[in-house]
């Protein structure tokens, strides 16, 4: 695969903090896309799968996924990057099979890239990272691979649409780009393969829905700063009642 040298993209550097993922980019300290989205996302679901199959179960499956995610993403860096990677582990060997048929399905129309696991940034507002900036099927566009235990359904899927969405409208802003598609590439351990393409106008509407999202976060962090400020004047005003006692 052909690197194209058309845009030059920005280290980022990833910080874990209590609050969720942050950015360090270009001078900017950044809420991470999927922070942003996992604190302002409908959680009933997964607490109802966790209190189905219990936490120790819970824990087991998302642990799995998240090592033979990474495993799949770093074969599929290294095929596009032409680098070379290895894990003999048994989830490693699952994870390999399963970027080769992303490589034999979704790759193929897929001759020229731009970047390979890119830090996306908005000024002031948000950073993340996503898997590839490519030229797909002759349009330019921004694509990530997943992994998941079973396939899925498009309305399963929102919050990829928005991720798409969010580092779309940082390329453009930072790199004067028009970025008008978004390709999500999925493969099960049992080898079946998902794409999911969002574009055009559907693309403007998850723009939209992710900006609410953007929205509903900042008001959570303003509301939980609040709190803090009002916990601490509580406790300062408790500690001079006893101190008067």
């Amino acid at each position: 695969m052909k690197r194209n040298e058309k845009y030059k993209y920005a280290d980022g550097r990833q910080i874990n903090e209590d609050s969720g993922r942050i950015y360090d980019v270009a001078g900017f300290r950044l809420p991470s896309v999927t922070s942003i989205l996992s604190r302002t996302k409908d959680q009933g679901f997964l607490k109802e799968w966790r209190a189905k199959v219990g936490d120790k179960e819970a824990d087991r499956i998302m642990n799995l996924s998240s090592v033979r995610g990474t495993a799949m993403h770093k074969y599929l860096e290294s095929h596009i990057t032409d680098i070379g990677y290895e894990d003999l582990t048994d989830t490693g060997k699952q994870a390999k099979t399963m970027a080769e048929k992303v490589i034999e399905i979704g790759l193929a129309p897929v001759d020229e890239y731009y970047g390979s696991e890119v830090t996306m940034y908005y000024p002031g507002l948000y950073a993340g990272q996503t898997d590839l900036v490519c030229i797909h099927d002759g349009e330019d566009a921004i694509v990530d691979f997943k992994q998941s235990n079973r396939p899925k359904r498009k309305e399963w899927v929102e919050d990829y649409y928005l991720q798409i969405a969010a580092y779309a409208m940082a390329h453009d802003y930072v790199h004067n780009s028009k970025i008008n598609k978004g390709v999500i590439m999925v493969c099960t351990p049992d080898l079946y393969y998902q794409e999911f393409v969002v574009e055009g106008a559907e693309l403007r509407q998850y723009k939209h829905k992710f900006l609410k999202r953007l929205d509903m976060y900042h008001e959570l962090k303003f509301d939980e700063k609040e709190q803090r400020n009002t916990e601490k004047e509580n406790e300062e005003y408790l500690k001079e009642l006893k101190e008067k006692l």
